[in-house]
């Protein structure tokens, strides 16, 4: 089940706001300016998708994020416990970073924790299948897939290269809790 909750930037051991409630969870990110929704991923994508696959089986809503904000490119990041490379890439992903447009993700499968660093304050979006987010560009923040990962989203782009991270040197995501 998807969750929010807010810790302020100070204090990484006590929240200041929780809720397991989709609607709840959307009123509070929408009024940072970040989307959040409840999409339907109940296509049979099968243990281990390529990324085709998930493509083709979840067009209909690539064709709506392109039709309402002219999205240019997308691809499929999948993460399995069995990768030989998941830590890397979740040491990679926990650094606080920005991106020069929007992060949309959409998770067909899984879950993973995406952590905002905004207005002095820390949200972690527990996002699960079904849910699709849009952090703004120039957002501070950070991801994580757990020790063992198991989750499949697909990245929505508005440029052409794909996902490029501006890393801030800033080592506050080390004072928050994290998935197992």
């Amino acid at each position: 089940m998807s969750a929010l909750t807010i810790f302020t930037e100070s204090e990484a051991a006590t929240p200041v706001w929780q809720s397991r409630d989709a609607e709840e969870i959307r009123q509070k990110l929408n009024s940072k300016n970040v989307r959040f929704e409840r999409w339907q991923a109940d296509r049979d994508l099968g243990s281990n998708p390529e990324p085709e696959t998930v493509i083709k089986a979840y067009q209909h809503a690539i064709d709506r994020l392109v039709a309402e904000k002219g999205y240019q490119s997308w691809d499929v990041i999948s993460m399995r416990a069995d990768n030989p490379q998941k830590q890397t890439l979740r040491e990679k992903f926990l650094s606080e970073h920005t991106h020069g447009e929007d992060e949309v993700r959409f998770f067909v499968e899984g879950a993973g924790l995406f952590c905002l660093h905004l207005d002095g304050h820390i949200y972690q979006i527990l996002c699960e299948k079904n849910d699709l987010i849009s952090v703004p560009a120039g957002t501070p923040h950070w991801f994580d897939m757990g020790s063992s990962p198991h989750f499949t989203a697909i990245r929505i782009f508005d440029n052409q290269e794909g996902w490029i991270a501006n890393f801030t040197g800033d080592s506050i995501a080390d004072a928050y809790p994290r998935l197992p």
